[in-house]
């Protein structure tokens, strides 16, 4: 018979208390390390700082619009958000309209800011309710400002029906809101 190069070993066969030992060790290792761990270590990635407050646009339904309408008041048919001259106060974009019981009533639409410390203005008429159009396909979308007029060729079509119909938009460029060159306004 030949003998093992190897002595045997006596614990070659786990029992429970071997179990129970390396237990004991392993949560003594994991207790060790979270105490002599630095104060600034967590699991989780860094939060980033909070932002700074952001300006909050104006609301609508605060404004004395330049239209009436007899005894109610006008109302925001649409409203869209965002700076549109880029100054980190954003503008809201308002389309206005008096409540009728039939016809279709001319919109206006408006832009209104609110500078820090004053009561929100309007700052821009991009269509003016006396200008007897309807106002559809309503967008803001970055700094532009999207629209479909609906208007009338003359005083006799019915307030029901528009039979004039234009694409238009507005950009706030130099200073001042520029309406980009739309084909003339074609019959429906």
């Amino acid at each position: 018979m030949q003998h093992p190069a190897v002595p045997e070993l006596a614990h070659t066969r786990t029992r429970p208390i071997h179990w129970l030992t390396t237990a004991t060790a392993l949560a003594a290792v994991v207790a060790l390390a979270t105490l002599t761990q630095p104060r600034n270590a967590t699991a989780a990635a860094p939060s980033p700082p909070p932002p700074a407050a952001a300006a909050s646009a104006p609301d609508p339904g605060t404004i004395d619009y330049p239209m009436r309408c007899g005894t109610t008041p006008p109302q925001v048919q649409h409203q869209a958000s965002t700076d549109l001259d880029h100054d980190g106060h954003p503008e809201t974009i308002a389309v206005v309209r008096c409540a009728a019981g039939s016809g279709t009533p001319p919109s206006g639409i408006y832009v209104i800011t609110a500078p820090p410390s004053t009561a929100p203005r309007i700052v821009a008429t991009l269509v003016d309710p006396a200008d007897r159009l309807s106002v559809s396909d309503f967008a803001v979308q970055d700094d532009t400002v999207t629209a479909t007029l609906y208007g009338y060729s003359t005083p006799d079509v019915p307030r029901c029906c528009p039979d004039q119909q234009e694409k238009a938009s507005w950009q706030w460029k130099d200073g001042t809101f520029l309406r980009s060159p739309q084909a003339t306004a074609h019959s429906l």
